[in-house]
């Protein structure tokens, strides 16, 4: 990735990998065609051989998931164009070493301060994607724009007063939350900064951008509409499939399935893991989502719930994959269970 000087330069060596030749070649738009036609035969054969296992018709389950699909398409928007704009002012108008002056020099205390970045930048996980892929643009390591965009979600003010307005003190759920969020943020920061290859985390398409934008020419004003495009280019596409999966996952799963083992405080972690990667709520409103679990799951799972949530629902992981490889991405997701797997058990031991 790129380093500023001590002239204010940014520098972005090639990767060997990206030499003459080694491209890869696109991915074919028949892949998203193929998959969306899986996913409608699938909601047949299911219809056909478990005609019992869903309450409502096929069609009326069709509408559901295309409702809810637009909804989580309609409520991401705003907080992805915000951030796409947040990403511009990082880009182009703000001096190159600007953020370096501001950082600690220890590896760990950088990652420390990014964790807390939230606080500045309240928007919710959708909006800290192309945010976080402007401050690796400036020069930040993967490892710390990986922190920034992990911690974020949880800590910044607005999802503290949603969650302390949904379960106020009680059962320690809002303390968990922060201090799980912000451990978990830095414990994926530190074990991807050992990683020997950073840029070998990100996508060619990835670094490729980041060559182009840093060679942009222009007025600072036809760099930022430039730039605007290129981050919608990259994230809606991104945005508008993960809707369309957190959509079709909940007409896929009954939902009875996971709240009939609520009363398990194992399985109920397990269940609530797995409601929070499908739903694909926003961050910012989650808690009153879980709220209504309240008198059936346990304090661990419904923590477990709003961790897992915000850093890796499907909604984040196909915005998140625009940027970072899939071997990546999978490293961060088991890094997130076992994480709030182990804080939810713990909340229901001593808690």
């Amino acid at each position: 990735m790129s380093r500023p000087t001590s002239s204010g330069t940014i520098l972005r060596p090639r990767p060997a990998s990206a030499g003459p030749g080694s491209r890869k070649p696109r991915r074919s738009p028949w892949v998203g065609v193929g998959l969306g036609a899986g996913i409608v035969a699938l909601l047949f054969l299911i219809d056909l051989f478990l005609p019992t296992l869903f309450s409502a018709t096929l069609p009326t389950r069709a509408q559901d998931g295309l409702t809810l699909a637009l909804s989580v398409l309609i409520e991401a928007l705003p907080f992805v164009i915000l951030g796409v704009l947040l990403s511009i002012v990082v880009q182009v108008w703000l001096p190159a070493d600007v953020i370096h002056r501001w950082l600690p020099r220890r590896a760990w205390a950088r990652r420390a301060v990014l964790s807390l970045l939230g606080m500045l930048i309240p928007v919710c996980e959708c909006g800290n994607v192309p945010f976080a892929r402007g401050l690796m643009m400036r020069g930040l390591a993967p490892a710390e724009a990986m922190t920034f965009l992990i911690a974020a979600p949880i800590v910044n003010p607005i999802v503290i007063l949603t969650t302390h307005a949904a379960f106020g003190w009680d059962g320690g759920i809002l303390i968990a939350r922060l201090v799980g969020g912000y451990l978990i943020a830095n414990l994926i920061g530190w074990i991807y900064s050992r990683h020997p290859s950073p840029d070998a985390l990100l996508t060619e398409r990835f670094v490729e951008t980041c060559e182009r934008v840093s060679h942009e020419p222009g007025t600072p004003v036809r760099r930022s509409l430039t730039q605007f495009l290129v981050e919608l280019r990259a994230v809606m596409p991104a945005l508008v499939i993960g809707s369309a999966l957190a959509g079709a996952v909940q007409v896929l799963i009954p939902r009875d399935v996971l709240l009939a083992i609520g009363s398990n405080p194992v399985l109920s972690i397990l269940a609530m893991m797995a409601l929070a990667m499908t739903v694909a709520i926003c961050s910012n409103v989650d808690a009153f989502f879980a709220l209504s679990f309240a008198s059936t799951f346990s304090s661990g799972a419904l923590i477990a719930f709003l961790l897992v949530g915000p850093l890796v629902d499907i909604k984040m992981l196909a915005l998140m994959r625009t940027t970072f490889t899939a071997r990546t991405l999978s490293g961060v997701v088991g890094v997130v269970l076992l994480s709030a797997f182990v804080i939810g058990i713990g909340v229901n031991v001593f808690v």
